[in-house]
């Protein structure tokens, strides 16, 4: 139960920060583009860990294993991160919301196919509870579905499945991998695609000017919301079944709106009420049952 709860509380710790970092992703992305943003963000994460895998002098890795995981990095930081941000670009900030809150749904369906884990009866009660909970947080009738979004709409939702793939295949690869190697070595495999696309970016739209501001957020991004929050994701993963540890995911709404309302006023309604105790109520089922 202790080792639950601590994989719960990974996953969460991970899911607020993401929720929380809207803000400052919003205001550096007006001066540096997406994939640039995204690079520094690899770049910083590496930086971050690699000090602290050389300190505790990780078990060593074979050849194979780094491959494997190198690859587990390219389909999450690569492939995922980049529908996330055509599907941003070409959709709305709702949509993108609601559809990749489709993430622990497909994390169950790969679990099931990749890890073998049984979609018991108390987890996808669980799933459901906590869907339909962040389906109230989220309030669908905001979402746009026309025809001019459609392309965006199925990026969003390339995103989500993929970022599930990679999230299951995470809890595959830390069988063999310690999960502060794995995390290090995930964050290079994104940068194939980042680079080149960073690089075509800076080259066409330039960037704006950086103050310490744009500096700060920059850190925070690269230190917190990449190097802290993705390890405490792979390790929730890790530590828990893959359907068990997806819950956590649902967080991020739940934060996100919480800090509206606290730094831009913006109203918590009873929908949002209803929607945080369904979201609780599942991760409470799904903990209870173990990982």
């Amino acid at each position: 139960m202790r080792r639950t709860l601590f994989g719960l509380l990974c996953g969460l710790t991970a899911a607020s920060i993401w929720g929380g970092m809207y803000v400052v992703s919003k205001v550096v992305l007006d001066v540096i583009p997406p994939f640039a943003l995204l690079t520094l963000r690899l770049v910083l994460g590496i930086l971050t860990l690699w000090p602290v895998a050389l300190l505790r002098k990780s078990t060593r890795i074979t050849r194979h294993a780094f491959w494997q995981v190198f690859v587990v990095g390219f389909i999450g930081y690569g492939i995922s991160i980049g529908f996330q941000f055509v599907g941003t670009k070409l959709s709305t900030a709702s949509n993108g919301a609601l559809l990749t809150s489709s993430t622990p749904a497909f994390v169950v369906l790969f679990a099931m196919l990749i890890l073998g884990e049984p979609p018991t009866w108390r987890r996808v009660l669980a799933l459901l509870l906590a869907s339909a909970g962040v389906v109230a947080v989220i309030d669908p009738r905001s979402a746009q579905l026309s025809s001019q979004l459609f392309l965006g709409n199925l990026s969003l939702l390339a995103a989500g499945v993929t970022w599930a793939l990679y999230s299951v295949l995470i809890r595959k690869v830390t069988r063999e991998v310690d999960v502060l190697s794995t995390s290090l070595i995930a964050f290079m495999g994104g940068l194939p695609v980042s680079v080149p696309l960073a690089a075509w970016e800076v080259s066409v739209q330039g960037v704006g000017e950086i103050t310490l501001g744009i500096i700060g957020g920059i850190l925070f991004l690269g230190i917190i919301s990449t190097a802290l929050a993705m390890y405490l994701w792979n390790t929730a993963f890790a530590v828990l079944d893959a359907g068990v540890a997806s819950l956590t995911f649902f967080a991020q709404p739940v934060v996100g709106t919480l800090l509206g309302a606290f730094f831009l006023q913006e109203e918590i309604t009873t929908l949002f009420l209803v929607g945080g105790i369904l979201i609780g109520g599942g991760l409470l089922l799904a903990s209870s049952e173990g990982g």
